[in-house]
């Protein structure tokens, strides 16, 4: 059969019967009822005068636009072609009466427009599918270009490959090329619709032709397989049934695909199994396998290709975007580290901070009451904050070593100048009390020397006591405390006695620097040393403001330069308000003042227990300084046990 001809019942055709037989026409004949539809040869609605009226002018038009033709048979007193019958309609008019090659000829030219219009139908449909596929291409294009996150990535290329040519088993294989060993290629990952409690267990094969993905690997070529069971016999590769076995699975239909980066080297394999009839399938029984699974087309390798250098490009930016993460996070360890090689005591408290302000952003980011309900942080968030947490002590490098690691009030130096004048002071006194006894016994003899010698072994007693209290006093005075306290009235009055020199110069117990420094109420530090210490804020911004932060981590300097900031404004060093601090930041002031309270490893003071700590925290609350909200969300989520377990683990 080369042509459909469709007729109405009072159409009668048998005269010109041999003549449509002998050119291959299949005569049908047709109601309005029975609709008029477009065989896949060219078809022909041959139409009398009788039968007009019963096909409405829609169904004709419908007919016609799906690439049917019309043949119209005039009336025994029609002339012309009837008006009733719009011309873009009619492809032919046989008026009566009319001869059997008359009508034939008509029918001939309507076939041929049959077929034009089928051709031209054909070429509408395929451009739409090729604009379809363009267009699928580029959503996938783009689709995978914008996931950042490399585990994802991979999920979403099989994904999006089963989606493009209805496979229903798709697998992932990544060239590895492990240092002084041969390359090597890693099954990576797979889905399987039809059967998703398949395991996945990751391997690593030879890069050779022994495997179909190794081949493809090795070639550079895609591999198209009707049915991996009957390979050819001439082929290096063999098909591994054994997940089929243990599964009850078939495959059968298999698409191979090298993915090539932008060097056209080969990073990967793509592979697609089973395409199906319908992509909605679920391929449960043999009899599925059977009805269901058909081969692979060469436009198919030709689209899937494609997305495989899409894929590819997604797999190296991915790798390289992780690589410069990588980076840049070992930029910033490192970095942590020189801050906690210049000041050991502090070592860990960087990563504990982040530790700490991360738990917390992840306690706010859940939390559904209270004014921070609305708010919620991404990864990408959490990792600035982090950046923050880890680099917000880093100004400490611009700040001299006997000040950042002074672990009492008194420098060492003076200390030891302070002992070295005692031993000095009780030398003296010991070598004034053996003169006095001497001079007596060259003056008087033994008489009254018992009696002597008892006041004066009292006053040296007496001297000696005082002078060991006086030290004493300066050892206690010169520890550090974490809250103010004590009075420092007895160092004053030792600041007013005086000994004499070697050169017998009058000089104090204690200088005004030495009382000053050890008449410190809170810490080690002195007004001077301690503003020296702030200006590692100032040091630390003016650092984190000379890197060029991507647009997800351009905050990390401002989080990190109010750290030390109370939201009564009295903190430092710009002593802004609520208002100018940022959420990120009053998390990280809670969690840098909770460690600094509860670290073990500060020579300079006691480490305070967690509930002191927090309660210490509450007061500051209390008085302004720091967010009630977050600290009631800091104790609730234990934050501080999250810094304690991410210790542990590294």
């Amino acid at each position: 059969m080369k042509y459909v001809l469709l007729h109405p019942a009072s159409l009668d055709l048998d005269p010109i019967a041999p003549a449509l037989e002998a050119e291959a026409v299949d005569a049908r004949q047709v109601t309005p009822a029975d609709g008029l539809s477009v065989a896949d040869v060219p078809t022909t609605l041959v139409l009398d005068s009788a039968s007009r009226s019963a096909f409405p002018a829609a169904q004709l038009r419908t007919f016609v636009s799906a690439g049917g033709a019309i043949v119209a048979i005039g009336a025994p007193d029609e002339k012309d072609a009837p008006t009733a019958l719009p011309d873009d309609l009619i492809s032919a008019f046989v008026p009566q009466p009319f001869g059997t090659r008359h009508l034939l000829v008509a029918l001939r030219t309507a076939y041929r427009e049959a077929a034009a219009r089928a051709e031209s139908s054909r070429a509408r449909q395929e451009a739409a599918y090729r604009a379809r596929e363009i267009k699928e291409l580029t959503r996938i294009g783009m689709a995978l270009s914008t996931e950042r996150d490399y585990d994802a990535l991979l999920e979403l290329i099989l994904s999006q490959a089963l989606e493009l040519t209805a496979s229903d088993a798709a697998s992932l294989y990544l060239v590895e090329t492990p240092e002084d060993q041969p390359r090597r290629l890693r099954f990576k990952l797979s889905q399987t619709t039809s059967r998703p409690d398949i395991p996945l267990v990751e391997y690593t094969m030879p890069l050779d032709t022994t495997s179909i993905a190794g081949c493809a690997a090795t070639t550079g070529e895609p591999l198209v397989i009707d049915d991996v069971y009957f390979l050819p016999p001439d082929v290096d590769y063999t098909f591994n049934r054994s997940i089929d076995e243990r599964y009850g699975y078939r495959s059968k239909s298999m698409l191979t695909i090298p993915m090539k980066d932008h060097k056209d080297t080969v990073i990967g394999v793509l592979q697609l199994i089973n395409r199906k009839r319908h992509g909605d399938a679920k391929l449960t029984s043999p009899e599925d396998f059977d009805a269901e699974v058909i081969p692979y087309t060469h436009r198919l390798v030709e689209l899937v290709s494609a997305m495989a250098g899409q894929a590819a490009v997604s797999i190296e930016n991915s790798q390289l975007y992780e690589g410069i993460e990588r980076l840049f996070e070992g930029f910033v360890r490192a970095s942590v580290y020189a801050i906690e090689q210049r000041d050991p005591t502090t070592f860990g408290h960087s990563g504990r901070v982040a530790s700490m302000t991360v738990a917390l952003a992840e306690a706010v980011d859940r939390t559904r009451e209270g004014p921070y309900r609305h708010v919620g942080y991404s990864r990408e968030e959490l990792r600035e904050i982090r950046y923050a947490g880890l680099l917000h002590d880093f100004g400490k490098v611009g700040v001299r070593e006997q000040v950042l690691v002074k672990a009492k009030k008194l420098p060492p130096s003076d200390l030891a100048l302070i002992k070295q004048r005692f031993a000095f002071i009780r030398r003296t006194q010991e070598s004034e009390f053996h003169r006095q006894r001497a001079q007596y016994l060259e003056r008087n003899g033994r008489q009254g020397y018992e009696e002597f010698l008892r006041r004066l072994e009292a006053d040296y007693r007496t001297q000696i006591e005082e002078l060991d209290r006086f030290m004493r006093l300066v050892l206690e005075s010169n520890e550090p405390t974490v809250l103010p306290e004590g009075s420092f009235e007895s160092l004053r009055r030792y600041a007013s006695r005086y000994f004499e020199d070697l050169d017998g110069k009058s000089q104090p117990y204690l200088t005004g620097d030495e009382v000053r420094f050890l008449s410190i109420r809170k810490g080690s530090l002195d007004q001077s040393e301690r503003e020296e210490i702030e200006s590692h804020v100032t040091h630390t911004y003016r650092f984190l403001m000379q890197i060029p932060w991507t647009p997800e981590l351009r905050s990390v300097p401002d989080i990190a330069f109010g750290h030390h900031e109370k939201l009564d404004g009295s903190g430092y060093p710009r002593r802004v308000g609520a208002e100018r601090i940022p959420i990120q930041t009053r998390m990280m002031t809670i969690a840098d003042i909770f460690d600094a309270l509860t670290a073990s490893d500060r020579p300079y003071k006691h480490a305070v227990p967690v509930p002191r700590a927090l309660d210490i925290l509450r007061d500051e609350t209390e008085a302004g300084m720091l967010d009630p909200a977050l600290l009631r969300l800091f104790s609730e989520a234990k934050a501080f046990q999250k810094a304690a377990e991410s210790e542990e683990a590294s």
